[in-house]
């Protein structure tokens, strides 16, 4: 097994950072941005401060790859931030990888939680050898229109304050949301957005019970990462429980099974212990992209043993459970049941 290093929980009163690595949103939202803002100070109690960049404009972080990665490369080393919190996503956090340096990140283990793009921050955090936390955005969940889910509140409390195994995850039966209520549209910040109910996860196939480390991410983000340094080789793959999810540009179905079958190709289905699918944006191509998933490990690989559950509450869609990355998670395939088993976090 792979083992990681974990960051230290979050308390009352401590720093964390927001950074912009991928599109500069914050700079050009600032009123989205304070409210995010405001409730890591008034519903988490934390202390919060911008990198040095995370507020410049979007032309300028898009420019300036090489500010990113020294923004991050400084609040890693910063030793008063406890915490690292992704402004937003985007689609080119891949060119701040060759400003990286992953002996930083190894050196001063903490929290850095975001999604989407984020991925590709995730995987040097892995490669230097830290647990790193698949969750909220800043600009997404934490500045939610109205008010946060509760759902939301409690999955960050129980995932990044408490060094207790983080335990069964149980669905939303709130409703989730990935209704468009335009951000730039300042009127429209506290209209709460409509909640769909939801179906419940969708167990697809196998009736048994397995364990194995989380890996994963944003499917289009890691198409990026495929072939570089930070990709993880053939060995890495066992054991794990993949999780995948889908970017609010609602992946056709068939790239989905372009981006699967490379996957298979991989020999990655045959080493992993499970599979877990984020609900799609708007639940888009939901049922394509499930018969795709047993299209392509079923039907083509003869793979009928391999747990997969779909419609998940994580990804590009809100509220959200939080993934972390390396830690031991079981998926109970009999008893419908998705539990992480161990913290990500250290007292």
């Amino acid at each position: 097994m792979t083992t990681l290093t974990r960051p230290k929980s979050l308390k009352q009163g401590d720093t964390v950072a927001t950074i912009s690595l991928s599109w500069g949103g914050a700079g050009e939202l600032l009123h989205r941005y304070e409210i995010g803002k405001r409730r890591l100070q008034e519903v988490f109690g934390l202390n919060v401060v911008e990198t040095k960049n995370a507020l410049k404009s979007a032309d300028y972080i898009s420019k300036n790859p090489q500010a990113r990665a020294e923004d991050l490369m400084e609040a890693f080393s910063d030793k008063s931030i406890k915490a690292i919190i992704s402004n937003i996503g985007g689609e080119d956090s891949i060119r701040t990888l060759p400003y990286t340096d992953i002996n930083v990140i190894r050196q001063n283990p903490k929290i850095l939680l975001g999604f989407s793009d984020t991925t590709v921050t995730h995987f040097a955090c892995y490669k230097a050898g830290l647990t790193s936390f698949y969750g909220t955005s800043l600009l997404v969940g934490l500045a939610e229109n109205g008010e946060m889910h509760q759902y939301q509140i409690d999955d960050i409390k129980r995932t990044l304050f408490s060094s207790l195994p983080v335990g069964q995850i149980f669905q939303n039966k709130s409703g989730w949301t990935s209704e468009r209520l335009e951000w730039f549209d300042k009127s429209l910040q506290n209209t709460k957005r409509k909640l769909t109910d939801s179906n419940g996860w969708n167990f697809l196939q196998a009736n048994t019970k397995v364990q194995g480390q989380m890996i994963g991410g944003c499917v289009e983000v890691l198409e990026f990462l495929k072939g570089t340094d930070y990709w993880l080789s053939k060995s890495d793959w066992t054991d794990k429980i993949l999780f995948l999810e889908t970017s609010e540009e609602m992946m056709p179905p068939t790239n989905f099974r372009r981006v699967l079958r490379n996957y298979a190709a991989q020999g990655i289905f045959e080493k992993i212990s499970g599979l877990i699918l984020g609900r799609p944006y708007n639940n888009k191509f939901v049922d394509e992209y499930n018969n795709i998933l047993l299209q392509v490990i079923r039907d083509e690989q003869g793979n009928n043993h391999l747990p997969i559950i779909t419609e998940m509450d994580f990804g590009h869609t809100c509220p959200t459970f939080t993934i972390p990355y390396g830690v031991v998670a079981e998926i109970d395939s009999e008893q419908k049941t998705f539990s992480i088993l161990e913290s990500g976090v250290t007292d």
